[in-house]
């Protein structure tokens, strides 16, 4: 792992600092408000997508297994599990009005969401968050505390588009996690499974709300 790191700080080095800082602006930061001011849904997904598959472009022949897989996922289930629990309990305390209204009002959309979700949502942000912002900016962000506190910050910004501040504290919480397990195992599919099931169990507890870009803008 070490050996990987050490390689993506070479490769990004050659590149003046300031051109990637430039780079990781532009794209972190012009990406989430272009699609904000254009509130077009659609421009959303597009933007994700391309710059997912140009990312997954750039850095083919970077992945990394984890040392111990089942070491790895049986933690992912641990984490999820505990902290799955807490965040339960909150919302159900914070707003009993809202728990569960998916499943319990529209079953057969929040069935289509859990498979749908991890699919068309997981993928090109873990790319992108993770794998992508991890390999090619190792140079600009060279601890593994900076490498994780850049992608959370970038993670929860690119939320803003959601128009609340629930969102934003929610990924960046989120982003955090991801981040740091992330430097440690190096595993794109271990990072899209943790991420899949907090976002999954987000909307089934009935805080989608936060993360629907319909409803923001109307009110924008």
């Amino acid at each position: 792992m070490t050996q990987t790191v050490h390689s993506n700080v070479a490769a990004s080095s050659a590149r003046p600092p300031w051109r990637s800082g430039f780079e990781f602006a532009l794209l972190f930061g012009g990406g989430p408000l272009l699609i904000l001011a254009a509130r077009r849904p659609l421009l959303l997904f597009v933007l994700l997508w391309g710059a997912a598959l140009v990312a997954a472009w750039f850095i083919r022949g970077k992945r990394a297994l984890p040392h111990h897989p089942l070491r790895e996922i049986s933690a992912v289930i641990a984490r999820f599990l505990f902290l799955g629990l807490l965040l339960t309990l909150l919302c159900w305390l914070l707003s009993p009005a809202h728990f569960l209204e998916l499943p319990r009002q529209r079953p057969r959309f929040w069935l289509i969401l859990m498979v749908l979700y991890p699919l068309l949502s997981v993928w090109p942000q873990e790319v992108l968050y993770r794998q992508f912002l991890f390999s090619r900016y190792a140079a600009l962000f060279r601890t593994p505390s900076q490498r994780i506190a850049a992608s959370a910050v970038a993670f929860g910004f690119a939320h803003v588009i959601f128009l609340n501040w629930i969102a934003i504290a929610l990924t960046v919480a989120g982003g955090l996690l991801f981040a740091r397990d992330y430097e440690r195992h190096r595993s794109l599919r271990l990072s899209c499974l943790e991420h899949s099931l907090f976002g999954c169990l987000i909307f089934t507890l009935g805080m989608g709300r936060y993360f629907y870009t319909g409803a923001a803008w109307h009110h924008g």
